[in-house]
């Protein structure tokens, strides 16, 4: 398991710990504040013996409220937050943002390159030169993949790095730490912030790459925070002008196709037959299907541990039936009607279910927002409508569930006789 998802791991596991917790105290909370319900005018509130009785069995009614308040929690998580998720990544990608991607073109086509897209009416897409190399040595050091423990940092180190020069800082790049080069020559290298940490790189080392069997070297000068959402051409690894000079170069590229222009790739290929063309969103789309019908089974996983978590409340009504008809038959000796001891077992099973949800729409908003803030970098915010979808359901699926297992008490012997009149 890499960084990235031990990462997402942790982060759920706590969130889902932290939220047994935190549940269980509010829930608790909650019943205590429900006592200041008001009667009505006839001295009969169906709301008020709800939390009577809530109160009077709260180490069960809390149990049960964090039970499904967490099976809630789950399903909330991997359909209304995920799809937020989602829309909130699609936000900040620029409807324009380039969708292809191409690679290995040789300095001899530069020209030809561009003319082709000027002749089909578009913009030349901006070529960046490329020189592949890999990082053998820091600080004089050798270095490799069995140096990192992290599972990110040995693949890393297991391919060759794109290195690109520029004298001018990219555009979705800014400097974090130390000084851009701009046009001097003096063998300097700019390292993407990420990177550097993952391979313990720091301002001042000096780093080695063979490229083609040739070192470079090299001291980074500065470290750089990258927009990856831009999809434009970024860098790992940018050296100062000339310092690449010599070594074997290619040009890679990124652009803008419109879906009714589709087929200009296949003509792009077919010109150029050396050139590799990437298809960006293609990739996305796959990996929109796969992270769906992942999705699903996850969906359908805890929706079968919301059902056994309802069944268990079914089992646990059921087996406290006597209790409850005993209780049924106080309230309509104290002048409780059927009407009103119906309404008032509704609304216990409903008000559970609505403390559950509404603690299922907060946990389930504030884990998508350590997710989107600490794993995604993602600028989320859950709205209300996550609370509010969690406390609708909750409310419905329970007092449905403790309806059915509830129903047969109102219908005994014991409550008919009771109830009559």
């Amino acid at each position: 398991m890499g960084g990235g998802e031990t990462q997402l791991g942790l982060i759920v596991i706590a969130a889902f710990g932290v939220a047994i917790l935190l549940y269980g105290g509010v829930a608790r909370l909650l019943l205590m504040l429900g006592r200041r319900l008001p009667a009505t005018d006839r001295g009969f509130s169906p709301w008020r013996l709800a939390v009577a009785n809530l109160r009077r069995h709260w180490r069960g009614t809390v149990v049960q409220a964090v039970a499904l308040g967490l099976g809630l929690t789950a399903l909330l998580l991997v359909t209304v937050a995920r799809d937020d998720l989602l829309d909130s990544w699609r936000t900040r990608v620029p409807a324009d943002a380039p969708n292809r991607f191409v690679i290995n073109i040789q300095p001899d086509q530069r020209a030809a390159f561009a003319a082709f897209f000027i002749e089909r009416g578009l913009a030349a897409p901006r070529l960046e030169p490329m020189v592949r190399g890999r990082l053998v040595a820091v600080n004089s050091q050798p270095r490799q993949p069995a140096d990192y423990a992290d599972d990110r940092a040995q693949r890393l180190m297991d391919r060759e790095f794109n290195l690109s020069w520029a004298s001018g800082l990219p555009g979705g790049n800014t400097v974090v730490a130390g000084a851009w080069h701009g046009d001097s020559r003096t063998p300097q290298f700019s390292v993407e912030q990420g990177l550097a940490e993952t391979l313990g790189l720091k301002l001042g080392d000096e780093i080695a790459f063979n490229v083609a069997g040739v070192p470079l070297t090299a001291r980074i000068t500065s470290l750089r925070k990258l927009d990856w959402d831009s999809m434009r051409v970024n860098f790992f690894v940018i050296a100062s002008p000339g310092l690449l000079d010599g070594y074997p170069v290619s040009d890679i590229t990124s652009f803008h196709l419109p879906a009714a222009r589709s087929s200009l790739a296949t003509e792009l290929v077919r010109a150029f037959p050396n050139i590799t063309v990437v298809d960006v969103a293609a990739v996305v789309r796959q990996l929109q299907d796969s992270f769906d019908r992942v999705a699903r089974a996850v969906q359908l996983l805890f929706g079968l541990t919301m059902i056994a978590g309802l069944a268990v409340l079914y089992a646990a009504l059921s087996a406290s039936a006597d209790e409850r008809r005993r209780e049924l038959a106080v309230m309509r000796a104290l002048g409780g009607r059927g009407k009103q001891l119906r309404g008032a077992l509704l609304a216990e099973f409903a008000m559970l279910g609505a403390i559950a949800g509404t603690l299922a729409g907060v946990g389930a908003g504030a884990i998508g927002w350590l997710l989107a803030r600490f794993v995604f970098h993602l600028p989320y915010l859950p709205g209300p409508g996550l609370v509010a979808i969690g406390m609708l359901a909750g409310a419905i699926g329970v007092a449905a569930a403790g309806w059915r297992a509830t129903r047969t008490i109102l219908r005994g012997p014991i409550t008919n006789e009771l109830l009559a009149g």
